[in-house]
Parts: structure tokens; C-alpha cells; sequence
């Protein structure tokens, strides 16, 4: 199933291959009836909140929303560093104790965890922590080697010589990381920050979902193997920027991300 907002289909959704109850008339329809994006800038980032109307006869409060948020982004870098497993059950009576809120409040988070492709709704269990097997980081390969190099494409021409002088600082950072979380979060930056100027805000928001599910897929299973080095693929990308060639970064990038496993 296929569902329609503002930003079109959620490849979110349509990244992880959800069990069939999901989409299920009541999780479905809560859904469709209570997920809206709304997009706000935060400098170069695109911030892409959800914004809830009534669920189950009530009314979420402009306190419960910011709430929420607050709570899906404090799980989401649980799940990403790996403190939840794969699989293991998201308690919303407890995560509820825990920041001292309403279930309606955590429910809503979890389904916005579930957006993001980090958590599914299991039979008999409820909301767990999303299974990470090797079709769907196949998938989200697939989709970052689309859609990466055309934003960083449409992107060249629009950087502005602070923007540039970032990218080289964060290039620098990423090449100087001491440990793989470091390195990770060094590279997440990065690799937004090439893309900051395609004056495509959807594209980045979708992107950015990419890089965060890719975070929590490198933490699970690269860190061990982890080990400090140059990258030779975003300095050519920074050399192709400060050149202005657009098509030369977009073939760069096409080849780092054919690199992904």
C-alpha cells in the first residue's frame, strides 16, 4: 500500500518490507488521518515534522506534538547506536513512565519511528525495533545511489564559498575521526552538506532519512572493522565543488556510493 502526503510516497514506508498486518485498516487509517508534513528550515537542514490532528476522538495539544518529537528523535538515536535490538519490543507504557507522558504522546512518536523505517507493528507484541536484513540495506543502497548525485548535481552551481569552506571543514573532521561513531557522524554531515543547495527541500528530507537508517545499519555492523583512514572519494567530490563541475562531482559520488555494502 501506497500513502499520499505532501512529500508523495513515503519510501520510508516502502523501504523495509512491513509484515502485511501494518497495513491493517486501523494503522493504515490512523495514518492517512493523522500524519501531515509540515517542513521547516533550520539552516541548511530541512526539519520534517509531523504534525498530528485527531487520533483515536482526541486532540493532540501543540505540547504534546513538540513532545513527541522530542521523544521519536531521543529513539531514534537509541536505535541508531544500537542500544535497542533488532526485533526487540518498543514498550509504550514504559517509554511513556520514562519521559513522563501520555501513551497518546508515545504512540505517536512510535508511528513516526515507523515512518522513518526504524520500527514495525508486530502480532501480539505491538511496536518493535525494524528487522535489519540484507534485502532491505540492498534497498537502501539502491535508493541513495538515485538520489544522492542528482541532488549533488543540482546542488554544485548554488554553493556559496562559506558553504564550500563548511564542506572542507567537515572533510577535515571526518579524515581526523579517532573512532567509527565519530567518522559516521563526520560523514552523515558531509554528505549533507554537498547536497544543501539543490533548492530541492523534499529531495533533502528524504535523503536525510537515508543517511539515518544507513548510520544505524553502519553502527550494527561495521564499528568493529572500523579503522581510521583518508577518503579519497570526498576529496575528490570537494576538489569537483571548488571546481564548479557538477557532472564531474555527480560521478564521484555515483562511484563512492556503488562502494556501499
Amino acid at each position: 500500500m501506497k500513502i499520499s502526503s505532501g512529500f508523495g510516497h513515503l519510501f520510508a514506508i516502502s523501504f523495509l518490507r512491513l509484515p502485511k498486518h501494518i497495513g491493517g485498516p486501523l494503522q493504515w487509517g490512523r495514518i492517512r488521518a493523522g500524519l501531515l508534513p509540515n517542513q521547516a528550515h533550520i539552516g541548511n537542514r530541512l526539519d520534517t515534522r509531523i504534525v498530528m490532528g485527531k487520533i483515536d476522538g482526541g486532540q493532540m495539544s501543540d505540547q504534546q506534538i513538540k513532545k513527541s518529537d522530542d521523544i521519536t528523535q531521543k529513539l531514534s538515536a537509541r536505535i541508531v547506536r544500537g542500544e535497542f535490538q533488532p526485533g526487540e519490543k518498543l514498550p509504550q507504557d514504559l517509554i511513556a513512565c520514562e519521559f513522563g507522558v501520555s501513551q497518546v504522546t508515545v504512540r505517536e512518536a512510535l508511528l513516526r519511528l515507523a515512518s522513518q523505517g526504524l520500527a514495525v507493528s508486530l502480532p501480539r507484541r505491538g511496536m518493535c525495533v525494524a528487522p535489519m536484513d540484507q534485502d532491505a540495506v540492498e534497498e537502501l543502497r539502491v535508493m541513495r545511489s538515485a538520489l544522492e548525485p542528482a541532488a549533488l548535481q543540482r546542488s554544485v552551481p548554488n554553493l556559496t564559498s562559506n558553504q564550500i569552506a563548511e564542506i572542507k571543514q567537515i572533510h577535515e573532521e571526518c579524515n581526523a575521526a579517532e573512532t567509527s561513531e565519530d567518522w559516521e557522524e563526520a560523514n552523515q554531515r558531509f554528505h549533507m552538506a554537498v547536497i544543501a543547495a539543490c533548492q530541492m527541500p523534499r529531495l533533502i528530507a528524504e535523503i536525510s532519512n537515508l543517511q539515518l537508517l544507513y548510520t544505524w545499519h553502519f553502527n550494527k555492523r561495521h564499528t568493529a572493522k572500523w579503522r581510521r583512514r583518508d577518503d579519497p572519494d570526498h576529496a575528490a567530490i570537494l576538489a569537483a565543488i571548488k571546481d564548479r563541475d557538477a557532472v564531474r562531482a555527480r560521478t564521484v559520488m555515483q562511484r563512492h556510493l556503488a562502494r556501499l555494502s
